[in-house]
């Protein structure tokens, strides 16, 4: 196992990483850019997997576009969930 496959495995846990944190954050905000930050890790798997157009791709439409209607959608409603604080995940499905 080479260095570049343990930085793979890195990015991965840390995809993993922010995609519970955007699911787990009441903010709305904190969670787009949760989101964003997944997209923003598979676009650098992807460079490393020498898939450069692919990851120009997942970086300009997948974290910053998707982002930013998100952004704008939250800016119109409310930005914080008004759920219990004491329901977890596993109870909200």
């Amino acid at each position: 196992m080479n260095c570049i496959t343990c930085i793979e495995y890195i990015i991965v846990a840390m995809m993993v990483l922010s995609a519970i944190f955007a699911v787990e954050w009441r903010d709305l905000l904190a969670a787009v850019v949760g989101m964003a930050a997944v997209s923003l890790f598979a676009s650098v798997l992807f460079f490393f997997l020498q898939a450069p157009d692919v990851a120009m791709t997942e970086a300009a439409i997948g974290a910053a576009m998707s982002a930013a209607v998100f952004i704008f959608a939250i800016k119109r409603t409310e930005r914080f969930e008004s759920e219990e604080e004491g329901v977890g995940w596993w109870m909200r499905w």
